[in-house]
């Protein structure tokens, strides 16, 4: 069942996604070669409770950890640990945060030092492919518009889309209906309503779409061993098109980067 969400709830969900964004950017100015994720992850998890939430992640279905951090070949769902990040990976920060009782949850794949420029490509078309799915959230269209957009962008590159993992509808759960695939056809699946709010969430990988698990019961990889990008957003239906909650603003302030691309989806700028 989809919950729908009035003008307030949204509002106490933006202040949620911004905590995650907030963190997102406390943590760009983190990682560096000789960082390890263990220490990452301490420091969300303060800053997440500095900021008058609680660590959305932590303990649900007993993760162990504030952040699901997933390098290279890791598609998502990562356990940090104590190995250094070394020049020229990257690596996807999924963080979660609980405030107002709404959850916030989004991510972003950083490069540590100089990426490789095929790896660049990866990140560079995984994130194009969010916002042009984010572009399909809007009145009259279906969960398929969304899907079929991030494929199609995805695959006309080459890249593998996974199917087993999927974006969701967000709220006083941190998974609720509906299911958001990246890949899809135009028409098809659950309608947008106004009041909608979901995490679209493009998990793309330079091979093969196939996935593989590690014993520990988390971490997804990439049945090749390629790498593997992963960029999220929250998004709220508002007067029948997308409304960005949360940003990657600061994540750019921190490294220095220019960008507009989230203007067209927001009707508020972030917080300070």
């Amino acid at each position: 069942m989809i919950k729908l969400k009035t003008s307030e709830e949204i509002e106490l969900m933006r202040e949620s996604a911004l905590v995650v964004s907030k963190t997102l950017g406390m943590l760009a100015a983190e990682i560096k070669p000789g960082v390890n994720a263990l220490y990452l992850d301490k420091l969300a998890e303060e800053f997440i409770r500095d900021h008058g939430a609680e660590p959305g992640f932590l303990g649900m279905y007993d993760f162990p950890n504030t952040l699901n951090m997933s390098p290279n070949a890791q598609v998502v769902h990562g356990i940090p640990n104590g190995e250094p990040l070394r020049e020229g990976d990257i690596i996807s920060v999924d963080c979660g945060a609980l405030k107002n009782g709404f959850y916030g949850d989004h991510a972003y794949t950083f490069e540590v030092g100089e990426v490789d420029e095929e790896v660049k490509k990866l990140l560079r078309v995984t994130k194009e492919s969010l916002y042009l799915g984010i572009r399909e959230f809007r009145h009259g269209n279906r969960v398929g518009d969304v899907g079929y957009a991030i494929q199609k962008h995805c695959e006309n590159h080459g890249y593998g889309v996974v199917r087993e993992l999927v974006g969701h509808g967000l709220g006083k759960k941190l998974h609720e209906s509906p299911e958001m695939p990246n890949y899809g056809k135009r028409g098809k699946g659950k309608k947008f309503m106004e009041g909608m709010v979901v995490a679209i969430e493009p998990m793309i990988n330079m091979g093969t779409h196939r996935i593989k698990q590690l014993r520990d019961g988390w971490t997804i990889l990439t049945a090749d061993n390629k790498p593997s990008a992963h960029f999220e957003h929250d998004v709220a239906l508002v007067n029948g098109q997308p409304e960005l909650l949360s940003t990657f603003q600061y994540i750019y302030d921190a490294l220095g980067i220019k960008s507009t691309e989230e203007d067209e989806f927001r009707q508020k700028k972030p917080v300070a």
